[in-house]
């Protein structure tokens, strides 16, 4: 008797819309029709995902499809982004780090806020610690310690951040697991998610997220509210976030019942 074949298994609403911001991007359009065949899915459920990419800016609706956006979504070097709220940001890594036990092995994401993480890793005490990273200079930040072996993910360097992104690099990542992922963000909306400009990074990201035991962003209250050109995941994909104290009130409430631990430093 012939083994009937399961039909191959459908993508997260994210993972989906992800991939249809890089066939926009990649062929300058893209139809209802086409993107509904390609996702096996109705070309209702394909409308909502780009009424939804639209309104966040990831795309131009047009008739009976989508086009990139007039004006992309830049993103600042490196060099810029470490010199904003730089205090915030060492007070949310120190707190990070009082998080992190001795023999864990925790991935570093790319970022200003997890480069700051990686520097007070240095000044810590930890008898073993393994820290995977996608970030050359969050690599060479620990490289030396005698007692944190680094292990650095290849791919496409992205000149801005210093990070590895790509295939190459999600395929080293998912023979891996963690017990702790700190997360950087571009921006963290309650409704649309967690998001970062670049859609290869942010498909390293989610993979990130699915390979930790638990998800850690690690971000400065000016992200709250912001959304960037690609989701990386919903919020309650997060188990925790630290934040500083200039965080709205009621935006923490709203993360909180939405079951995410708000540690405010």
């Amino acid at each position: 008797m012939s083994t009937l074949r399961k039909p191959p298994p459908k993508l997260l609403v994210e993972e989906r819309r992800r991939r249809i911001i890089a066939q926009v991007e990649q062929q300058g359009r893209a139809t209802v029709e086409e993107l509904a065949a390609r996702f096996a899915v109705s070309t209702v459920t394909v409308r909502g995902d780009l009424e939804a990419l639209a309104r966040a800016g990831s795309v131009v609706r047009s008739h009976g499809g989508a086009l990139p956006p007039a004006a992309p979504v830049t993103d600042a070097p490196l060099s810029i982004k470490a010199t904003r709220h730089h205090g915030e940001k060492m007070r949310i890594a120190q707190a990070a780090v009082r998080m992190i036990r001795s023999g864990e092995t925790i991935i570093l994401d790319s970022g200003t806020t997890t480069a700051e993480i990686a520097a007070q890793i240095r000044q810590a005490h930890f008898d073993a610690l393994t820290v995977v990273t996608n970030a050359l200079n969050i690599a060479m930040t620990l490289a030396g310690l005698p007692h944190v072996r680094v292990l650095m993910l290849g791919g496409m360097l992205r000149h801005t951040s210093y990070s590895m992104v790509g295939p190459e690099a999600e395929r080293a990542l998912s023979k891996l697991t963690a017990d702790r992922l700190f997360l950087g963000v571009d921006g963290i909306d309650p409704e649309f998610g967690l998001t970062t400009p670049d859609p290869l990074e942010a498909e390293l990201n989610a993979l990130m997220i699915r390979v930790s035991r638990e998800v850690v962003a690690a971000t400065d209250s000016s992200k709250f509210g912001r959304r960037s050109l690609s989701v990386i995941a919903p919020l309650r994909s997060l188990h925790k976030i630290i934040t500083d104290k200039d965080a709205a009130p009621e935006t923490v409430e709203q993360m909180r019942d939405l079951g995410v631990e708000v540690v405010v430093v």
